[in-house]
This record gives structure tokens, sequence and C-alpha cells, in this order.
């Protein structure tokens, strides 16, 4: 059967499409807060900003986003917390709290300070969504369209970074963040409708729950339902047993799936995604681009998005072994290619004719990078980890991405004035090759895999498929029947 029949006899598909599209919303929103960033930046960095009495320095600037990353690090590690405690669902609803926190200090805004505390408070909504709405998806997602909902996050993110590029394009400081406080508003209004997930209740021990719950995800397929709340029971337990650190260490499995994590996570930010997005205009700027900063931010941002909608399409057809050794050479060629073009500016080379080049090269870069890295590190680590210790490792892939973000944002202007634009990017390029030597030697490939034959390979145990062994939602054929109410 190929994967798009697969896809197609996926049962509540379109439900579970629609929650996920609503829990994205703060994804967008988030998308936004951080597409702000470029077009704003030269803005407050003018003769004439919109807020305070006095252009932003580049350390001042370089807090502003450094402020969102370190908030965010530090919220990824307490959220997970929240979600445990109180739900995914409640956890979810707070997440507008922030989102809109954001918005409404940005619009009220009268000096630097009151920007610090809005970014702070994107830094908040950073940290939740990026942990929350994965969680989520990932927990009411049937096996057969996991992979491409979870890659959804990534091109709605990218979507929300455009739309932030076009409206700081169109409209004044303040009508940008008035118009944004809509997108919060409007997901609060509709995530406080859906069902909370069937993986969170059967932790809680809430089992009729969750049969409920799994009967409206998979759209009233009975024996769907059946299979899955079986298969769940077996992986979850049920018992409330608390997670210690030294599970992490248990076997070779969690240790490997540990370091995979945590490196895809780094490895995410050290590629130079952050400081793609926070600077584009100034990038370009620096680069000589023919195009104006606005115009040029705004193509790469769409194609960053198709880039990304390329990767719901392709992670449950390429795998994604290939897609994230694809999207590290594809970064590495283009870091390098802008460096050799901002180096030849140095030497004073007449290269205006060949401007067109650094949109290119981002343009091709930010493809590379929604294709393979952007959704891979949520996709990898959600099906390379014990159901028990998932949370809890990848709590600490996020908060070890936005820590890594925080010192590469920092970092940048300070190379940039120690080797130059040209040193940086070559730096970066030489991360992704890193990058994919890490890939190539460290990472399996888990696409189409059950759980248990992916750690069963990480221990080192090494056989043909046993179907009477691994099986998945799909495979089980006689199981007890759950009471529903």
């Amino acid at each position: 059967m190929t994967e798009v029949n697969k896809i197609d006899n996926e049962p509540g598909k379109y439900r579970q499409l629609l929650v996920a599209l609503i829990a994205n919303i703060a994804t967008l929103s988030f998308g936004s807060m951080i597409g702000w960033q470029s077009p704003i930046i030269p803005q407050l960095q003018s003769e004439n900003p919109p807020v305070g009495d006095r252009p932003m320095s580049d350390e001042e600037v370089s807090w502003l986003i450094g402020v969102t990353c370190i908030t965010a690090a530090f919220t990824s590690l307490t959220v997970g917390i929240i979600a445990n405690r109180f739900g995914r669902k409640v956890a979810g609803c707070l997440m507008g709290l922030p989102l809109c926190g954001c918005w409404l200090f940005t619009i009220f805004a009268t000096e630097h300070v009151h920007l610090y505390i809005a970014r702070f408070f994107s830094g908040i909504c950073g940290g939740m969504v990026l942990f929350l709405v994965p969680m989520y998806v990932s927990e009411i997602a049937s096996d057969g369209i996991r992979g491409m909902l979870g890659s959804l996050l990534v091109f709605i993110l990218n979507g929300g970074i455009l739309l932030g590029y076009i409206i700081g394009a169109i409209l004044s400081y303040r009508w940008f963040a008035i118009v944004m406080l809509i997108l919060p508003l409007f997901y609060i209004a509709s995530f406080v409708f859906v069902p909370e997930t069937p993986v969170y209740l059967i932790r809680r021990n809430r089992i009729d729950e969750a049969t409920r719950s799994l009967m409206w995800f998979r759209g009233g397929h009975m024996s769907t339902v059946e299979r899955e709340m079986l298969r769940l029971q077996q992986e979850i337990n049920v018992s409330g047993q608390t997670i210690k650190p030294s599970d992490l260490f248990r076997d070779r499995a969690t240790i490997k799936g540990l370091f995979i994590t945590l490196g895809l996570f780094a490895g995410q930010q050290m590629a130079g995604i952050f400081i793609m997005i926070s600077y584009t205009e100034t990038i370009f700027k620096m680069s000589g681009s023919s195009l104006s900063p606005n115009d040029s931010a705004i193509i790469v941002g769409a194609i960053q998005v198709f880039g990304s909608y390329l990767s719901t399409i392709l992670v449950e057809r390429a795998g994604r072994r290939p897609l994230l050794l694809m999207s590290c050479l594809g970064m590495a060629t283009c870091h390098y290619t802008i460096a050799v073009f901002c180096y030849l500016q140095t030497l004073e080379y007449d290269v205006s004719q060949f401007s067109w080049i650094s949109i290119l090269a981002l343009s091709i870069f930010m493809i590379s990078y929604g294709l393979g890295m952007g959704p891979g590190p949520y996709v990898v680590s959600s099906e390379i980890l014990n159901r028990d210790i998932s949370n809890m490792v990848i709590t600490m892939g996020i908060f070890t991405a936005w820590g890594m973000a925080f010192v590469i944002v920092k970092l940048f202007p300070t190379i940039v004035d120690l080797l130059g634009i040209n040193g940086c990017f070559f730096l970066l390029g030489s991360f992704c090759l890193i990058i994919f030597a890490f890939v190539f030697i460290i990472l399996p490939e888990t696409k189409g895999q059950p759980r248990q034959l992916i750690l069963d390979r990480l221990n080192g145990i090494s056989h043909v498929l046993d179907k009477t062994k691994y099986v998945s939602s799909n495979d089980i054929k006689i199981i007890p029947k759950p009471e529903l109410i």
C-alpha cells in the first residue's frame, strides 16, 4: 500500500487536521512575532524611531532578540510541568495569554523597556508553542499522518514569519501590532472547544474519557479506537510513576535517543536560522542586494513557506534521514555562497551585477531548512524515545535549541565585527557540515518503523522485522473491547 493510500485510509484524518490547524493558530501568532523583528528593527534604529526618543544601538537590538530566546529557554523547562499537571488543553488555553500580552505591550510601548517586556512575553510564547503544539498534535494524530501533522508546525511558523514580513512592510508600527492581536484572540476562542488528548487522559487513568476523546479523533471508527486504546495502555505507565534523571541513562537506546535529540535541536540553531530570520533585512543591506530590504525579506519568507510545504509532502515519502542530510548540505552551500559573495565585496570587486546571488542563496537556505532541519528534530525525537521519557528529553532539546539561539544571536554582531560578514557565513556553513556528519553517522531512519523496533535497533538488537512482535495501531487484530460511554 502506498503512503498516499495509507494517509487516505486514516479514519478521522480531517478532524485531526482541523484540530491541528486550530492548535497551530498559536504557532502562526508566534511566527508573526519573529517576523516582526526584521521590518521593525531598522525602524527602531532610524533617526525617528516609533518607540523611545533615540535610535536603539546594535547591543540593545541584540538584547531585544536575546530576551525572547532566553525567556523561551527557561519557559520550556516549566511548561511540561503545567501540561502534565493540568492537561494539554488547559496549558494550551493559558498559552493564549502571553500571546496577547506581547502584542498589547507592543501597541502601547512608549519606551524601550516596554519592548523588552513585550519580547519577554514573546519568549514565554515561544517556549510554550514549540513544546505544547508538537506534544498535542503528536498525541492526537494517527500513525499514518503523525509525521505530516508534525511538520505542519514548521510550515505554519514560517507562514507567520512571512505574514510578519508582509504586514510590517505595509502597515505602521502600531497598526501592525493591532492587526496581529487578532490571531491570539481567535486562537483562545477556538482552542477552548478542542478535546483533551487521549494520551494525557490515559496517563491520569481516566480511561472512559480517553476512549471518548479517541472516538472523536478517529471519527467514531470503533475497531481503530479499540486497537489504539490497547496500544496506548500498553505503552503508557498509568500508575503515575515519576521519571527520574537516572532514567535517561537506563539503556543504550535511551542514551542514544537523548544524544540524537539534543544534537538535532542544537544543530537546528547552529545552522543560523534565527539569525537569518531576525536579521533578514540587515543581511541584505550588508550583502548589497539590488532589491529593497523589505521586498527581499518577503521573497525569502515566501520561499521559506514553500520549503516547509515540501517537507509536509516529503516527510512520509522520502524519509527523515535523507531530508536532514539534504537540508544540511543545502544550507552549508548557501552559507558559503553568501560568504564568497561578501568576501569579494570586501576585496572591492564589482559584483553589483551579481547582487541577485544573495537573494537566491538565502532563498535556497530557507527551502533547505524547511525541508529537513526545521521539522526534523520534532519528528525524529517523537519517534526514537520511549513515551515515558519523551517529554523530559524533548524539554531538554527545546531548552538546548533556545539556549543555543540566544548564544548565536548575541554573538552575531560581535562575530561580524571580528570576522566580517563573510567570516560569519563561513563559520555558519562549517556548522552545517558538522551537523551533516552528525546525522550521517548517528541517526537511523525512522520512517514507518514501529517504535519498539527503533528502540531495539538503538539498543544494538539487529534482526529481521517480526510482525508478531512489532505491531502498530493498524496491525493489532484481537483485543478486548473497551467500555464506551
